[in-house]
């Protein structure tokens, strides 16, 4: 089973979809921490440490991406956890899912991702024995 933190950068305050990913990835049978709304990238990052996750998912909406995925994959290495993988959702231009793939984000949904494509992508890229 992994352990994946679902967390909500930054002031965006519309979590519905955070909510149905945690969800789905809770009944595909992993174990889910959400972290709730508004939170910075250091508390995303201690969260992810003290609970020995292995991916971090963000649901970016607010359209400031490209720093809070920045700061959250910068946090981590200055951490030694660069191992807790990070993908996540939202309102992401293409154009930026080069330099978000660059900075080490593993995946980005982008609108429209079923959770079906979501869960399927975690079984496959992390197969459990």
């Amino acid at each position: 089973m992994l352990r994946i933190v679902v967390a909500k950068p930054g002031l965006d305050g519309h979590d519905r979809g955070a909510k149905v990913v945690a969800r789905a990835l809770r009944d595909a049978g992993h174990e889910v921490i959400y972290t709730g709304l508004h939170q910075t990238p250091e508390q995303i990052v201690e969260t992810a440490i003290q609970e020995d996750a292995d991916l971090v998912g963000l649901s970016v909406l607010s359209g400031a991406h490209m720093s809070l995925f920045q700061r959250v994959t910068d946090l981590l290495r200055e951490r030694g956890a660069e191992d807790i993988v990070v993908f996540g959702g939202g309102i992401v231009p293409d154009e930026d899912l080069p330099a978000l793939a660059e900075m080490g984000v593993a995946k980005i949904f982008t609108p429209g991702a079923t959770t079906g494509e979501i869960t399927g992508w975690v079984a496959e890229q992390f197969p459990e024995d």
